[in-house]
């Protein structure tokens, strides 16, 4: 029986052998000979037509785009026109090779299937009956065809996956990188006033503000004692919220100026992949003594301290009169910003707590924990506090969103994202499966587009449904080159509308053509 299995796994494209152990009959050496020269015949034969094939298609293949790129009427441009048609060429001549290779594969299984009919008396000193034989020729015969279709698969994956990328490089670009932070980047926010700049909180201690357009650090924030987890802005005036694991969370003020815009685009970005990464590296190193000149802020102007351990989040409620932070110490607290009054102390997780975000134009919060739950707390009626629990996830849910509707949007690092109805919270609406760990989501306002930010440095783009629009472009030379942690959408800027940051120090400003996203979905 082991030397049947081995006959049975032998690679593809391998005549058989025979054997003489088992009392196994040996192959006659004149028929051995004769099936060997008919399988060379056949294999050169199929070689001389993939050659003649192979040379032909390149004598007329540049006649032939260029008879179809005259003939047909598209708004196309003529470059993309033909890089479509090189695609298409491509996949057609890989298929050609894999419908010659399943023929191939098809006598090999018509051959093992007559040996083991002929055999079949002798396998291993018995007799086996003729149901006995069917039942090993089929198993045979589908362990071949199962391996046929994992090729098929494989070889397919490939071509299907170079055309997406091509594709998500047109729809999603890379526009800016704010670089500056001496560590790891864990969140960004945008401001909802003007001036419109960016936010990011970071493990070196610091949070800072960036001109979205120039990628430049316009202001430094250096209060806490620890790590800042996490950057909110206030809905109306210029004042930052942010959380620490030093245990508080600070509000402060802000005053900075837009530089101007230099009239040259700037094309480092787009240039990006020119660069190798001796140089990277020494403009990384200037970019952050450049954020250390900066104005620096080192005086909070309201400190929120009733935790016992890290405030992993904050956010502010509508309206701007309160805050509400999270805490590793299990407990979610709500504060009074006028007075830093402690209101309510949110208890019920099992376990440290690891986001907390607030609905945009209701007085509901919810909160995010390692017990695999995220929980809705509901101030709209001051009387009553309820809460309820969202159970679906099996391991940390790392963020829980609101959108504009009624849905709550959730990420765990259970590799999910479940999509939920406020008013119907008994199971998810959808669901989204995916390979690595989701961080802190975002969903946008007006197409309801959610971004997943991974641990394995991709960002993917879905919308509320569970279907799939985007993965953002990432290589050795551009995007996240380790893990992702948040991602904030920015709609009201027409040309970078989605904002990524990472444990690689840097914050990546992108441009997603949204029409063009949708058209294709």
């Amino acid at each position: 029986m082991a030397d049947t299995r081995q006959l049975y796994r032998m690679p593809f494209g391998k005549p058989p052998f025979s054997r003489q152990q088992g009392g196994m009959p040996v192959e006659s050496g004149s028929s051995a000979a004769a099936r060997h020269t008919k399988q060379k015949r056949k294999s050169h034969s199929l070689s001389i037509r993939r050659s003649n094939s192979t040379e032909q298609d390149q004598r007329t293949g540049t006649g032939m785009q260029r008879d179809m790129l005259d003939g047909q009427d598209s708004k196309l441009p003529l470059s993309m026109r033909s890089t479509l048609l090189d695609l298409f060429g491509q996949i057609e001549r890989e298929f050609e090779s894999l419908y010659i290779e399943n023929l191939e594969l098809r006598r090999e299984i018509d051959t093992l299937n007559e040996r083991l009919v002929s055999e079949g008396q002798t396998i291993e000193g018995g007799e086996l009956s003729k149901g006995a034989l069917k039942a090993k020729a089929s198993h045979s015969t589908s362990q071949l065809s199962q391996k046929l279709k994992t090729t098929y698969k494989a070889s397919t994956s490939k071509i299907v996956s170079s055309f997406k990328a091509t594709t998500s490089r047109a729809v999603c670009q890379i526009l800016k990188e704010y670089v500056g932070h001496r560590d790891g980047i864990w969140d960004l926010a945008i401001t909802r006033n003007s001036p419109v700049v960016l936010g990011t909180a970071s493990a070196d201690h610091s949070a800072a503000l960036w001109s979205i357009e120039t990628g430049k650090c316009l202001l430094r924030y250096a209060g806490h004692a620890g790590s800042v987890n996490s950057i909110k802005f206030h809905p109306t005036e210029q004042m930052a919220l942010t959380a620490s694991g030093d245990q508080t969370a600070h509000i402060w003020r802000y005053m900075v100026q837009l530089p101007v815009i230099p009239p040259v685009a700037d094309i480092s970005a787009q240039c990006d992949d020119e660069l190798d990464f001796s140089d990277k590296e020494e403009a990384e190193g200037d970019a952050e003594a450049q954020c250390s000149e900066v104005p620096t802020i080192r005086v909070a102007t309201t400190t929120l301290k009733s935790h016992q351990g890290v405030v992993i989040a904050a956010d502010w409620l509508v309206g701007g009169k309160q805050v509400v932070t999270a805490s590793w110490d299990r407990a979610a607290n709500l504060y009074e910003v006028e007075t830093s009054e402690l209101v309510h102390t949110l208890t019920g997780h099992d376990q440290e707590l690891t986001h907390c975000c607030t609905h945009p134009s209701q007085r509901l919060v919810v909160t995010s924990s390692r017990d695999t739950t995220f929980r809705l707390w509901d101030f709209r009626d001051p009387s009553i506090h309820s809460v309820n629990v969202f159970q679906g996830h099996t391991d940390t849910v790392t963020s829980a969103v609101f959108t504009v509707g009624d849905n709550v949007v959730s990420g765990s690092d259970d590799r999910t994202v479940k999509v939920w109805d406020l008013k119907n919270m008994r199971s998810p609406i959808a669901t989204i499966r995916t390979d690595s760990a989701v961080n802190r989501i975002s969903v946008s306002a007006n197409q309801r587009i959610i971004a997943l930010p991974h641990d394995n440095r991709q960002v993917r783009l879905f919308d509320m449904t569970g279907v799939r629009l985007a993965r953002l472009p990432r290589s050795n030379r551009q995007g996240h080159r380790r893990m992702v942690c948040c991602s904030v959408w920015n709609e009201e800027n027409a040309s970078c509308n989605l904002f990524t940051c990472g444990f690689d120090r840097q914050a990546i400003g992108w441009n997603i053509n949204i029409p063009v996203l949708l058209q294709e979905k």
